[in-house]
């Protein structure tokens, strides 16, 4: 049996995700941060307290996709007013 080659499948993901990004702008961001914030805010309610994220703290985690989320709506709203 040989072994697989490294399938770099986040590069794939990353692309896609910055695709959406520069499609759909500030909806984008609020959706992806909207997104990883319940998910985020669930794990740490289930007990998670470290992520593999760079943050590490979920905390952190929370609060920057809280702020991205918040950025996102200022910008979709503001050309509104």
């Amino acid at each position: 049996m040989t072994a697989q080659p490294h399938d770099p499948l986040r590069l794939c993901v990353y692309a896609t995700v910055a695709l959406l990004g520069w499609l759909l702008g500030p909806w984008a961001l609020l959706g992806f941060a909207a997104l990883g914030f319940a998910g985020y805010l669930r794990a740490r309610r289930a007990g998670l307290t470290r992520s593999k994220c760079v943050l590490r703290d979920t905390r952190l985690v929370l609060a920057y996709l809280g702020v991205l989320a918040l950025v996102a709506a200022v910008a979709i709203v503001r050309p509104l007013l």
